[in-house]
């Protein structure tokens, strides 16, 4: 984060984005012309064109997924994800706009396939080089920037070891400051303790470090302030480190009323731009799931009529998004249909439910009802698993933070179910975990995160141990 003028926080941003654009573009450019060449398709008026729509494309999907923003922090296959995602959906848009255009028969279709190949190959291998060429040269020394930490505290000492434990990402700790002797230090640290908070700040104004962090409790601001005004003559890059446990815990972003700083704690992550992304994926992937799987859902809806008396489909009261009661959809897997204050949960070898429903539960498969739940917006494909009410009223007393879960919208499948807490919630410690694991998809929530998920659960469901 970099204090402006005006006295608001704001993001920092990549110094070299715009050399990163002008690549990402140059590639495009070139996988077009390799393609064209290739194919022997002219390079006609209309396919510079759409060259240039593919480029503008390009550029706005790029901006939506953040494309461009400090990688230093981040990890290749995530890079290498969004980069792919941002090629796909721009070309998915330039065939959106040759068919409204009634111009589609007017370009190869072959040239067309070739360039997006080419697109992913050229800008996915370009950032493959740079990655690799940035590691060679911090290994000897160059790209990197030398980091002093002011504060051994919780979360300095987690600083700390996320430098140490990355060094791709060119951050070298070269000290740690802490007015604690070294026999209060654990000895992980001793070999970078060079001193108390005093002669950190000293050192610092002598300019031996790039960045300093200064990882103080909050509940000093005093001194908080003065070292700030003290470490106003030096050239190192100052930055205040957050010993907030909320700030970490909910994806907690900068805010600000007027020119009123704030700290937006308990929020949804998913909004704007951001909201929209995840509405795409989720009516593209439960459009594609319901198509694959139409013929199942009617051999299961036959199966379960004809296995016992009742409803195909059993509707549950739950809680969606921000705790507004939704109806979810579920193939009726026991012999009756509770949807009242007091909910028994199923438990192993339940007697209610059916030798089909047994089934169903234990590969999920009671649970693609719920992606018409989904194309309605109700729930997402990805998110944490909606409970029934009365658990909801139940545990939201027991359990410290249960609502955060409501912050975003319920999913089919989630990170809790595929970290194991999936099934029954016999004890407290159980539906604490799956809490906590809720909360945690909520904080670090990504379409990547998404990604891995969906193919997690694809692996896991059929064999399920928890499900019954």
């Amino acid at each position: 984060m970099v204090q402006q003028n005006d006295g608001m926080i704001k993001n920092n941003i990549n110094k070299f984005a715009t050399f990163y654009r002008l690549i990402d573009l140059a590639f495009l450019m070139l996988a077009l012309l390799i393609s064209t060449y290739l194919y022997d398709v002219r390079l006609t008026d209309d396919i510079l064109i759409l060259s240039l729509v593919k480029i503008i494309l390009f550029s706005i999907v790029a901006e939506m997924f953040a494309l461009y923003r400090s990688w230093r922090n981040g990890y290749f296959n995530e890079i290498v994800f969004y980069t792919i995602l941002s090629i796909s959906f721009s070309f998915l848009f330039v065939f959106i706009y040759l068919f409204f255009s009634k111009t589609s028969e007017e370009y190869s279709r072959v040239s067309i396939a070739l360039w997006y190949l080419f697109s992913i190959v050229f800008l996915v291998g370009w950032r493959a080089a740079f990655g690799v060429f940035l590691r060679k040269i911090r290994k000897k020394g160059y790209n990197t920037r030398t980091v002093a930490i002011i504060g051994l505290t919780d979360i300095g000492k987690t600083l700390a070891q996320q430098i140490l434990d990355h060094p791709e990402t060119g951050y070298r700790l070269k000290a740690v400051f802490d007015d604690r002797g070294p026999e209060r230090i654990e000895k992980t640290y001793h070999a970078w303790l060079k001193g108390d908070v005093v002669s950190g700040v000293e050192r610092a104004k002598l300019n031996e470090f790039d960045c300093v962090y200064i990882a103080l409790p909050l509940t000093a601001e005093k001194r908080i302030s003065q070292m700030l005004h003290l470490l106003g003559d030096t050239t190192a890059n100052v930055e205040l480190v957050p010993n907030l446990f909320m700030y970490s815990f909910m994806n907690a972003t900068m805010s600000h009323v007027g020119n009123v700083q704030t700290i937006s704690i308990y929020n949804n992550p998913m909004k704007g731009s951001y909201a929209l992304i995840k509405r795409l994926e989720d009516i593209v992937l439960s459009l594609t799931i319901l198509t694959l799987i139409s013929m199942p859902l009617i051999l299961i809806a036959i199966a379960v009529k004809c296995s016992s008396k009742g409803p195909i489909i059993f509707m549950q009261d739950r809680y969606g998004l921000d705790g507004r009661k939704i109806k979810v959809y579920k193939f009726r897997s026991m012999t009756v249909t509770e949807n009242t204050d007091v909910v028994t949960q199923a438990t192993k070898g339940d007697k209610r439910i059916t030798k089909v429903g047994a089934f169903l539960r234990r590969t999920s498969l009671d649970e693609l009802p719920q992606f018409f739940n989904v194309l309605q917006g109700r729930m997402s494909v990805v998110g944490p698993r909606p409970h029934a009410v009365a658990h909801n009223e139940t545990y939201r007393k027991e359990v410290d933070y249960y609502m955060l879960r409501h912050k975003v919208k319920p999913g089919i499948t989630g990170w809790a179910q595929i970290n194991g807490w999936r099934g029954e919630t016999d004890t407290l410690d159980k539906m604490e975990m799956r809490i906590q694991y809720d909360i945690e998809y909520i904080r670090k929530w990504s379409l990547w995160m998404d990604f891995k998920i969906v193919l997690f659960t694809i692996f896991k469901s059929f064999n399920d141990k928890n499900a019954y």
